[in-house]
């Protein structure tokens, strides 16, 4: 909302917190934000649109994961709403431009699942090269092919991984230890752990990898990024995996290289659309080919990640409710000032702009309010502002002066 001076507003009570929990969200987060006093509710599966708008009436907390999508239609159905979990890695489910003009914190899990898809891709990587997967289908079938055409080692091969980040360094570390040789390819620059190598472009890394292993993330300009040309310059009989993005990869070219056998073998675990419920029909183009792995996002998917991502989103959640820090925030001002019974604390979102410290202060002296603690920071066009004023001069939201009825105000 847009005001023509910033209007603090106190933090609200952990009694009075309402709290939405979408997709299977592992109980540990729920557990947490109950024992901190939280209402929370939960649901499985994830809610489209409309239904997401009647649902979050009156929430001031939502969780979700990949799958349930929050956009700016939601988003200014929710007067409500403080902030969001996004209990996964990637934010691509959120608008945040539009929750960042609103004054929405997002938090999310960018570290807890790493091992988990790292240890999937390595499991991948060595089914594909000694065909387990198409040697377990022929058994139960009551096939016994006792071969070794087409089977390999991995010790020895060249691994490239495209998107060096969290999950791709990991692998390049665990994958140099199996023997692979470890080349790879990110926009940035990255730093290069053990014996990996850099490659300049994208060409120079397909030309050389046995196998290409995708590790981006879901900013639009992925959409799409590997397709038929992209495939056509891969080594012939190499492996491909994505684990990352289902927009990145056109599969349907994917299913044309497969078929000829210039790939050799992919493994599949993320796709453009995918069922929003347990037991929902999966399309793909993938599907019904022998030398592909599919498996349903679970990339992340292990009780150890899942346990460590309710309990380390619903802490953000919880610290940004009840004491306003924003530690790690994908789109919010970082601050942190410690939690203290005996102070009373006012929170400002406000647009980035001159002579909004000075308002809010001018607006706390008229009403003798004595300032102990003050933290300011700003993230492009936002600004943050914590305020701990004594108890016994905390102002209260009575309709007077402090009229905003969120926490959260914009300063035009």
């Amino acid at each position: 909302m847009t005001n023509t001076a910033p209007y603090p507003t106190s933090l609200l009570n952990d009694g009075d917190i309402r709290v939405l929990l979408l997709e299977n969200i592992h109980t540990d987060g729920a557990d947490f934000l109950r024992g901190k006093g939280f209402q929370v509710e939960t649901r499985d599966g994830a809610l489209g649109e409309d239904d997401l708008i009647e649902a979050i009436q009156g929430v001031h907390l939502l969780g979700i994961r990949s799958t349930t999508y929050v956009t700016e239609k939601v988003l200014a159905a929710a007067p409500d709403l403080l902030a969001i979990g996004a209990f996964c890695i990637g934010t691509n489910q959120i608008d945040l431009a539009a929750t960042t003009r609103q004054g929405v914190a997002v938090f999310n899990a960018p570290y807890s699942n790493t091992r988990s898809v790292v240890e999937l891709a390595i499991a991948e990587i060595i089914s594909l090269a000694r065909r387990l997967h198409e040697k377990s289908t022929d058994m139960h079938n009551g096939v016994w092919n006792k071969s070794a055409a087409g089977s390999h080692e991995v010790r020895g091969r060249t691994l490239g991984i495209i998107g060096y980040g969290n999950i791709g360094s990991q692998l390049s570390v665990i994958a140099e230890a199996l023997g692979l040789s470890v080349v790879f390819y990110d926009i940035d620059d990255k730093l290069a752990l053990g014996n990996a190598k850099r490659c300049s472009t994208l060409e120079e890394l397909l030309a050389i990898s046995d196998v290409v292993t995708l590790h981006v993330d879901g900013r639009p300009g992925n959409a799409g990024l590997f397709g038929d040309e992209e495939m056509s310059q891969m080594k012939p009989r190499s492996l491909f995996l994505n684990l990352s993005r289902g927009i990145a990869v056109d599969t349907a070219a994917l299913r044309k290289h497969l078929e000829s056998g210039h790939i050799a073998g992919a493994a599949v675990d993320v796709f453009p659309v995918e069922p929003k419920r347990q037991g929902d029909q999966f399309e793909s183009d993938l599907r019904g080919l022998k030398n592909v792995i599919l498996t349903p996002h679970v990339g992340g998917s292990t009780e150890e990640a899942q346990q460590d991502i309710g309990r380390f989103v619903a802490s953000k959640l919880r610290s940004y409710a009840s004491y306003g820090g924003t530690s790690l925030s994908v789109n919010m001002p970082e601050i942190n000032l410690p939690s203290d019974a005996s102070k009373h604390r006012l929170a400002l979102v406000h647009r980035n702009a001159p002579g909004v410290l000075a308002t809010i202060n001018g607006l706390l002296g008229e009403h003798d309010v004595n300032i102990e603690a003050q933290s300011l920071s700003t993230r492009g066009e936002i600004g943050y502002v914590l305020t701990d004023v004594a108890d016994d001069s905390a102002p209260r939201c009575c309709g007077s002066w402090l009229r905003c009825p969120r926490r959260c105000a914009f300063v035009s």
